[in-house]
């Protein structure tokens, strides 16, 4: 049965109205919403809801309970039913059943068939956390049962099923893979060694596998997928969610050579016959409607078979930053985005996110400049490489011929307004990133330094003069993300271990008005964990912060420097972490990773 058939006719208008009404969302994330979506050129409730969760970060489970609800679906708590391996064997079977394209098809739509139902064994039960896609009745029409019923299951748990039910799943893609004749590769010696790796891929179905992952990596959110040989046929697949490496899959079917090639010969730039030397190569798809790109890296390490030539790999997942991401929606707090705010309205000056990497540092910066592009202005970019692209924004590509110097050297001669330079990495692109704040340029860039008050002492060893640092800079913004407390099982901090928060500097009066509490773990979350949360320490270039760097000979003093931004309010990273766990919205072993003492 069609979703239509069951849906009143006032959808559009319904249910947004019951999602802000259950709570799901606020009316004000709605409204920006369906702002979005007004640019759609076919807008519906269903691309609404897409949108709620992508875009703006609703949470899945509640969003989709919500909306089966709507529609009138069935509810099949997965874990409740229970994955057995006869589950999974059944699972296999029926997705064996289907027709080529109908399995991709399962896919890309996010639908299993999961159980016969015990009330009617001629009846397929089929679960999917969107049961309203019209591709989900094409796949389960495609099973041969009469009668079949989709249910909702809960984005989380859907994950976990797939998860599972992907591992060693034979596909269409079995003898479908060729690159060429191997004979033609003069590089490789060994033909018969290259001719056994193009076998294993063939009978294995591991070019599927390796979409799946990458798929698996962008549904759940990871920014990395690591790869990693531990020995002649066993490779595992490691996710970086919120943070933190997760075994995601470990696989056997194949030699870690066969895993390899089929990596490298998705990304561009990559030589599947090299295995001597590192590499580094971009990649893209085409998952749920949107084109990801990926930044594959490898290099060759040690293994304890000599015959076997082991390479780690890991691929950086850069998805587009939220393009309504807005400077009030990234967690600063008052005097943090009073100061980011107050330097990007200046005309000129260079404003400065530091941090390492993962730290969200892009996402900062991308809503910093939406928060003052205009067509007015001749807003350029360099990077490199360039991995997000912004609407709005001439961005430089650099080649062979034109390096990160010679392009900031053409920008001051571009006739720019504003300037994002990827990142101030040597004396030379310093001292050209600090020439165009001085010429009366707003400028944007990033280093790696621990805090705020470091980028000074960082940008004098590079040797940039102290009048110049002075001068040139408006804004420095340090930025961690820390992750959040998963909200369904996090449970209170017993009051046997309040020690530690006396440990961590807070007194008495925060103790007794804080909310504290503990990492747990569920089906929900990794580890009692869920998202992340980020954290800032905004160094504003006051005059009296000016006046200490111009007094400054060879050595900054960082600590007149610190205790000065201190008294005009600002926060450290280790304070605003600690605020943010007064209001239990993270542990105190995230606290105690993410910041150091110092802070």
């Amino acid at each position: 049965m069609e979703p239509s058939a069951t849906a009143p006719r006032s959808v559009k208008r319904d249910l947004p109205t019951l999602l802000v009404e259950h709570g799901v969302v606020t009316q004000a994330v709605l409204d920006e919403a369906v702002a979005v979506m007004a640019n759609d050129p076919a807008p519906s409730p269903r691309r609404l809801v897409r949108i709620l969760a992508d875009q703006f970060k609703v949470d899945a489970d509640a969003l989709y309970r919500e909306v089966a609800s709507f529609y009138a679906f069935r509810t099949l708590d997965v874990e409740r039913e229970g994955i057995t391996d006869d589950r999974i064997a059944f699972i296999r079977a029926m997705l064996e059943y289907l027709p080529p394209h109908l399995q991709d098809r399962a896919a890309d739509s996010q639908v299993l068939p999961f159980t016969v139902d015990a009330a009617n064994p001629n009846r397929l039960l089929l679960v999917s956390p969107d049961p309203t896609r019209r591709e989900v009745y094409e796949v389960a029409k495609g099973t041969g049962y009469k009668s079949f019923e989709i249910c909702f299951t809960p984005p989380s748990q859907w994950q976990d099923l797939w998860r599972k039910v992907v591992v060693a799943r034979p596909t269409q893609a079995q003898g479908q893979y060729s690159t060429g004749a191997i004979e033609d590769v003069d590089e490789e010696e060994d033909a018969g060694f290259e001719r056994e790796i193009e076998q294993e891929i063939s009978r294995s179905g591991l070019i599927t596998l390796i979409d799946n992952i990458l798929v698996d990596g962008v549904r759940v959110g990871a920014s990395d997928i690591h790869v990693i040989p531990r020995g002649e046929k066993i490779s595992e697949f490691h996710f970086r969610i919120d943070g933190k490496l997760t075994l995601w899959l470990r696989y056997t079917e194949a030699r870690t050579e066969a895993v390899s090639a089929v990596l490298k010969d998705r990304a561009k730039g990559l030589d599947r016959f090299e295995r001597n030397m590192a590499q580094d190569g971009f990649a893209q798809m085409l998952i749920d409607g949107k084109t990801i790109r990926f930044r594959v890296s490898v290099l060759p390490t040690v293994g304890k078979e000599l015959k076997s030539k082991h390479e780690s790999i890991v691929i950086r997942i850069l998805q587009e930053p939220n393009l309504s991401i807005r400077i009030e929606d990234l967690g600063f707090n008052p005097q943090a985005e009073k100061a980011l705010r107050k330097a990007i309205a200046k005309p000129h000056g260079i404003i400065i996110v530091t941090g390492p990497t993962g730290s969200g540092k892009s996402t900062t910066l991308v809503a910093a400049l939406r928060a003052i592009m205009d067509p007015a202005y001749n807003i350029l970019t360099v990077e490199d490489p360039v991995e997000y692209f912004i609407d709005g924004a001439r961005q430089i590509k650099l080649n062979p011929k034109l390096d990160f110097e010679g392009a900031l050297r053409a920008i001051l001669r571009h006739d720019p307004d504003i300037v994002m330079v990827g990142e101030m990495r040597d004396r030379i692109t310093a001292e050209i990133a600090i020439k165009l704040a001085n010429t009366g340029h707003l400028t944007f860039s990033t280093l790696h330094t621990n805090d705020s008050v470091s980028v000074i002492s960082r940008l004098m060893k590079m040797g940039v003069e102290p009048f110049l640092i002075a001068y040139a800079i408006n804004l420095v913004v340090a930025q961690r993300l820390m992750r959040r407390l998963c909200p369904r099982c996090k449970a209170p901090l017993p009051v046997t271990e309040f020690d530690e928060l006396r440990a961590l500097g807070l007194s008495e009066s925060d103790i007794n008005n804080g909310s504290f509490f503990m990492a747990v773990g569920c089906s929900d979350c990794i580890g009692g964990y869920r998202g992340r949360r980020a954290i800032h320490e905004a160094l504003y270039f006051t005059k009296d912060i000016r006046k200490l760097i111009m007094q400054s000979d060879t050595m900054i003093d960082d600590e007149k420097i610190r205790d000065g931004a201190a008294r005009g309010g600002m926060l450290s990273l280790r304070q605003a972490a600690l605020n943010l766990l007064k209001e239990g919205v993270t542990s105190v072993e995230e606290v105690v990773s993410v910041t150091s003492e110092e802070d």
